[in-house]
């Protein structure tokens, strides 16, 4: 029987339960009914960012971006990718502009800074554009 895990839904924020061995067959949620991995990063406002990163028993992987910000849109589609290959991680996006609280509080002095939680801490940081190859070694091995 394989460990069962708190996977906070991107659409309705509900805590769920999922089987580990579930995580890679498209679980839905217990309340919204939708995916709980819908293959893109997640829009999250400060509230919402608190619940994921606290209650999620998966990493969860922040991108502190900006509309206005370059490197942060060359940075998009990288970690779209990362999302899409990946059923054992949450990738959401916090924009600083509307979240300053959360990003202060993060120490994000410039962007696009992505910040991987484990059990609700910061376990590491990347602060720029880089390719994809280089993000993933710097943020998972």
């Amino acid at each position: 029987m394989s460990e069962t895990l708190h996977v906070v839904c991107p659409h309705c924020h509900t805590t769920n339960r999922v089987r580990q061995d579930d995580l890679g067959k498209t679980p839905d949620c217990g309340s919204c009914h939708q995916t709980l991995f819908s293959g893109h990063p997640a829009q999250l406002d400060e509230a919402a960012f608190e619940r994921h990163v606290a209650h999620s028993q998966i990493p969860v992987l922040v991108d502190f971006w900006a509309p206005w910000c370059g490197p942060c849109r060359v940075v998009g589609p990288v970690l779209e990718e990362i999302a899409a290959e990946r059923d054992d991680l949450r990738v959401v996006k916090l924009n600083i502009d509307d979240n300053q609280q959360t990003t202060a509080q993060f120490d994000v002095l410039s962007i696009p800074t992505m910040i991987l939680f484990r059990n609700g801490a910061p376990v590491k940081k990347v602060i720029g554009a880089y390719p994809k190859k280089k993000i993933e070694a710097q943020l998972f091995e």
